[in-house]
């Protein structure tokens, strides 16, 4: 039966508060206090995150900027510095990149690590990611929270749990039954829409999943049904994949008032499409339409 089990030792780290924790390290005077990343409180800007001491008054990423402020007005407020954090992230892939060349970045705050058969701590993942997290620590002051399992899906679940500075291993035989026991909300891959829709299908958590078939599923969901229903299972074979080519470029303007009248919005419109041109030739892409793949 042992010899069924998957053997893949995957980690997924993923820095605390990550934006905020650079600003804290960065600026002694923010340290300890609840801080905002993102837009101005008097703007139309919008989170891009916060600190821990911020999350205590309920504000959140993508929250409008003014409604953070009315839920802490002693909240402080900064612009973000993506340069920094990308040098931050740099350096901390350089550690990853110390124990495997599995490496999956999927943002600059979270990777996915495929340490199968690496030798480094005897070839405990879970040392592997001990020692990831302390590495971190010393060489950029930031803290980072890790989850160590035998697939993606797993390694990401286990990540968020006792966050911030946290370390949780899932094994093969604690998988099955810790997806039965997890609510659907938490599971990666399904959002808000979704979980509306199979909590009035009668589907709360990960054992109500399970009983469900794949045609039944697939009636309800589509394409998705596939993906749902091996998760429920346990099952997810997606390799941590080092290379990941861009598949789109996206452009974004915040107006500090609401624009009006046909002309005014199609030239802001031609503007950005300016603008995504400029991108999508900066990494020598294309643009296609659907019917193009048709």
């Amino acid at each position: 039966m042992a010899s069924n089990l998957p053997q893949r030792k995957i980690i997924h780290i993923d820095m605390d508060a990550f934006y905020a924790a650079v600003e804290q390290r960065d600026n002694p005077q923010y340290r300890n206090k609840p801080l905002v990343v993102g837009g101005r409180p008097d703007s139309r800007g919008v989170v891009a995150t916060c600190s821990y001491e911020a999350r205590k008054f309920g504000i959140h990423s993508a929250m409008p900027a003014s409604q953070a402020y009315r839920l802490c007005p002693q909240a402080i407020f900064v612009k973000p510095r993506f340069e920094v954090y990308k040098d931050a992230s740099m350096a901390i892939r350089r550690i990853f990149s110390g124990y495997t060349e599995l490496v999956e970045p999927l943002s600059l705050d979270e990777a996915y690590l495929d340490v199968t058969g690496v030798a480094r701590c005897h070839g405990s993942a879970t040392l592997m990611a001990k020692e990831i997290k302390q590495s971190v620590w010393r060489q950029t002051g930031l803290i980072a929270s890790a989850g160590i399992s035998y697939n993606k899906f797993l390694a990401k679940i286990a990540s968020d749990i006792n966050k911030p500075d946290g370390l949780y291993l899932i094994t093969p035989q604690q998988g099955p039954g810790f997806i039965e026991q997890l609510a659907i909300g938490k599971f990666h891959g399904i959002g808000k829409a979704t979980e509306k829709k199979m909590h009035a299908l009668g589907i709360r958590t990960g054992s109500d999943l399970k009983k469900w078939p794949l045609p039944l599923l697939a009636q309800h969901f589509g394409k998705s049904a596939q993906y749902y229903f091996n998760i429920a299972q346990g099952i997810d074979n997606r390799a941590v994949n080092n290379y990941r080519p861009s598949k789109s470029v996206g452009v974004e303007m915040t107006f500090q008032e609401d624009i009006g009248g046909r002309e005014t919005i199609l030239h802001q419109l031609c503007l950005l499409f300016d603008k995504a041109l400029a991108r999508l030739a900066s990494k020598q892409m294309t643009a296609h339409t659907q019917a193009d793949n048709q």
